[in-house]
């Protein structure tokens, strides 16, 4: 890509799309096409065909796509695979129609079985039977990605895939029903921190932020109390009197899965890296696989992260784990043996890009 290059990033508020125009301004580029879901529906063929008609985008990052974490993921199933579908089907065809010269399509790890060895190669995809609990959103990811590998051998379109693994850093879903598991930490230990200082200036600050089912920092301490109760953030006292309380909180399964963290400006980095230097024949017949991973080829145990954040955030309290709950895949560590031969790694290490991160969520 030029400086001068004509990009459109679709889905450039959310986190890897924000990431990535942050990362293209920085390095020059100035000729960058954003677009709201206000001004422009991408599960719309006929508004995407509309906007690719007139604007003409040269380059296409497709970064947009309704995600959420393994509570949204099985409970909006049906939501998850059409809206994932729609917009990347209209993305990825109105490309090829409108001569598109390099579209980049991104996924995510839950692509791969859930029994498949460990690490994760580019080739294990469908190999096996996915996590059950995002199947959906597996499922319109994969037909993403060969549809990008489609296009290229019917039409010789120059249309790539990558695979990012679980993803943190600004502009993250804090909300305690939808967001992945970094973020609802973060956010769970913050308000728990609150509680146990008494701190009721902070979480009525952080329920005016991010309100939890309608509840904000104008309700009642009882109220809140409640609400908070309900997502896994718990004190034995109804009053402000907390200091004195013990604080619980409650994470999904038994801590002991274990997943792989990447900074999201990180991966923004690798995107901007594979456009610039793979192209789809390299890709499709030099590498021979229809994707490229983007992690950090080392993984941790939701336990270790939890008492990783405890510490950042300064939560005293106890962590219980509900083993009723879901916890995903057992392990979802990703071979990044064919990125870095390709010459990128990583460079933020988990402990300051949370430190970092939870700073940011301060503001």
């Amino acid at each position: 890509m030029e400086k001068s290059s004509k990009i459109y990033i679709a889905g450039h508020t959310g986190l890897v799309g924000s990431a990535i125009h942050r990362q293209l301004i920085a390095a020059g580029y100035t000729n960058i096409m954003t677009r709201d879901l206000e001004e422009l529906d991408l599960t719309s063929q006929v508004a995407t065909e509309q906007f690719f008609a007139k604007e003409k985008p040269e380059y296409v990052i497709d970064a947009a796509a309704k995600v959420g974490g393994i509570m949204a993921n099985n409970t909006y199933r049906a939501q998850f695979i059409y809206e994932n579908l729609m917009i990347q089907n209209n993305i990825i065809h109105n490309a090829y129609i409108h001569g598109v010269k390099k579209l980049l399509f991104l996924g995510s790890s839950c692509i791969y079985p859930k029994n498949a060895p460990q690490p994760l190669k580019e080739e294990y995809l469908l190999t096996g039977e996915l996590e059950p609990t995002n199947e959906p959103y597996a499922i319109a990811k994969i037909a993403g990605i060969k549809m990008c590998e489609s296009y290229y051998k019917q039409y010789g379109c120059n249309f790539i895939s990558v695979m990012p693994t679980n993803l943190y850093g600004p502009n993250d879903n804090y909300n305690l029903e939808t967001s992945h598991v970094l973020p609802a930490i973060i956010r769970k230990m913050h308000l728990a921190r609150c509680l146990e200082t008494s701190n009721w200036e902070g979480i009525r600050k952080d329920l005016d932020k991010r309100p939890v089912e309608g509840v904000t920092g104008a309700k009642s301490e009882q109220e809140i109390l409640k609400i908070l109760s309900k997502f896994g953030i718990n004190s034995n006292s109804p009053t402000r009197q907390l200091a004195s309380s013990p604080i619980t909180i409650s994470l999904w399964g038994t801590g002991n899965i274990f997943r792989e963290f990447l900074h999201v400006d990180d991966m923004a980095q690798a995107c901007i890296y594979v456009m610039n230097n793979v192209d789809a024949k390299k890709l499709y017949e030099d590498m021979n696989v229809s994707q490229i991973n983007i992690g950090t080829g080392s993984d941790i145990t939701i336990y270790d992260v939890a008492m990783l954040v405890k510490e950042i955030v300064g939560y005293k309290g106890e962590i219980t784990w509900d083993s009723s709950k879901p916890g995903g895949t057992y392990k979802k560590q990703l071979d990044v043996s064919q990125l870095n031969s390709l010459g990128w790694k990583e460079s933020i290490p988990l402990t300051s890009g949370i430190k970092q991160v939870y700073e940011g969520y301060l503001l």
